[in-house]
């Protein structure tokens, strides 16, 4: 999977985070969504490949592009014995995130990137469109640290295996009010919190890397995005576990459903018959190989953001893989249609 994808699931990233770079700054968040799900969908479906979205857009009703379940790929076309041997190829889910903080591109705030994870069949957990409970942290503390804990008792757990004062501990958090009470605890353990607007992806991902400054995420955000950190923990090795959050009253500021008891419903409609179950990355992203993808759109503490220049523009990108367990940040030069008058003759 990585010999056959890796390069072009960097490109289908690359080619998102330009198209919603280019609304950076202009206060319009449903405008660069939706051009990054545009850009993300049409590159994607040049892949010679058998993909289904499992987390994406929102239901078919709801979403006309990359919505779940839809088929991607160019042998899921009704021609696709003309390019390629379909049966000869393994079937992929995908989650996608095409502009992971549409508030921050809209605002020109940092942080936001096109992100997506691939498996087989089945190798993705179908998070339905709730909150989860996360908790991220490096790899030296997995399976040390857990999400049943006090965020005190974490934080004490997360400086021996650092080796480092509580003191010099950052945890990320959303800025949320149902955070009040974690962030009011964490401050009073010691560690320092950096409160983000929106995109946790870059926030748990960056747990897993030396030198972000970034060592825990706590709190509660999107589900479906959670299944994405998860995949990228996954193939670095680092703690990651989510729990699901059905209860309106806890998240504060909406929730799909309208009670706690059509929500609980939901899920056993979904298969899941323990809503308090708590996964780990392991679970989310269960699949024999994981790939995960990302590309800045705005500069963040793991890459930089698109950057424009005549003729062309820049981007990094980062590709994590379960089956080589490498991280390779890609740095690329695109070069866009010219006028004829300006090119090399």
């Amino acid at each position: 999977m990585e010999t056959t994808l890796g390069l072009e699931i960097i490109e289908v990233v690359e080619q998102a985070a330009i198209a919603s770079a280019r609304w950076m700054g202009k206060g319009e968040k449903n405008t660069a969504d939706q051009v990054a799900v545009e850009a993300m969908r049409e590159r994607m479906n040049k892949i010679y490949m058998r993909g289904r979205i499992v987390i994406g857009e929102g239901e078919r009703d709801e979403a006309p592009m990359l919505y779940i379940g839809e088929e991607v790929g160019i042998c899921t076309r009704e021609d696709a014995k003309t390019y390629c041997n379909p049966d000869e190829l393994v079937e992929i889910d995908i989650a996608v995130d095409p502009c992971e903080g549409t508030n921050l591109v809209a605002y020109g705030q940092n942080g936001s990137m096109a992100v997506l994870a691939i498996s087989e069949k089945g190798g993705l957990f179908a998070a339905p469109d709730f909150y989860m409970k996360k908790l991220a942290a490096p790899p030296v503390a997995k399976n040390h640290v857990d999400i049943n804990k006090s965020a005190t008792d974490n934080l004490k757990i997360l400086s021996e295996c650092m080796n480092r004062s509580i003191e010099e501990l950052v945890v990320v958090v959303m800025d949320r009010p149902r955070h009040k009470e974690l962030i009011q605890e964490i401050r009073k353990a010691g560690a320092r919190v950096r409160l983000i607007s929106d995109g946790d992806v870059n926030a748990a991902i960056s747990c897993a890397f030396s030198g972000t400054n970034v060592h825990c995420l706590m709190g509660i955000g999107a589900a479906p995005e959670g299944v994405i950190s998860a995949a990228a923990m996954r193939c670095m090795g680092g703690h990651f576990q989510g729990q699901l959050i059905y209860d309106p009253d806890v998240v504060k500021t909406g929730l799909i459903g309208e009670s706690k008891e059509s929500n609980i419903a939901r899920l056993k409609e979904m298969g899941i018959n323990d809503p308090d179950k708590v996964y780990n990355a392991e679970e989310l992203a269960s699949g024999e190989t994981v790939l995960f993808a990302a590309s800045g759109i705005t500069p963040g503490p793991l890459m930089e953001g698109v950057r424009f220049f005549h003729g062309g523009a820049r981007t990094q990108s980062l590709v994590i893989s379960s089956q080589s367990r490498t991280a390779r940040f890609v740095d690329t030069i695109h070069m866009f249609d010219q006028p004829k008058s300006l090119q090399l003759r």
